[in-house]
Parts: C-alpha cells; structure tokens; sequence
C-alpha cells in the first residue's frame, strides 16, 4: 500500500548532513519526496511510496546521522498525492 509521511523534525538537525541522510537513505528506499530546512532550524520531510519503505525511514529519520540530535520527530500520514518523481532536497 502506498503511504505519504510528513514530519517535522527537530534537534540538532542542520549542518550535520541530515538532509543528504535523508535524501540517500529515501533514493535506496526508491522513495520519492522532498527534504529542506526550516527557518526554525527543523527539518521538514515529504515522503511518498510503499508504507514499509516510508516506517523505515522513519525509523531512521528517527535516529538521525551520526553527528545529528533528534529532540523530536511530529509525524502526518495520508494517501500519496503523487506529485513527486524523485527524492530531492529542496534549497
């Protein structure tokens, strides 16, 4: 079943290379969505494909790179709306 995730995440999550984390680790998933920074200094990630593949990274968002500190992860679950092609991070 296909799922979309949206989360927010927050810590010490910018420049510890979180978005590459993400962005590496949703591609190997062959996960289509997006990662960018927030002004805030989160992480907001978009995440559409197969809901086993989407719980796991989640599962990993969850941890966070080796130099990263997730605080804290909000989490939003619907249907894809199917307007990805890839997994980028957006500047």
């Amino acid at each position: 079943m296909q799922k979309r995730l949206e989360c927010h995440v927050s810590g010490r999550v910018q420049l510890v290379m979180f978005r590459d984390f993400v962005t590496r680790n949703a591609r190997a998933r062959e996960l289509v969505g997006s990662v960018k920074n927030n002004h805030d200094g989160s992480i907001a990630i978009v995440a559409e494909g197969e809901e086993a593949k989407v719980r796991e990274l989640l599962a990993l968002v969850k941890r966070g790179p080796i130099l990263a500190r997730v605080d804290a992860v909000t989490e939003k679950w619907s249907e894809p709306l199917g307007g990805y092609k890839n997994f980028d991070i957006l500047y």
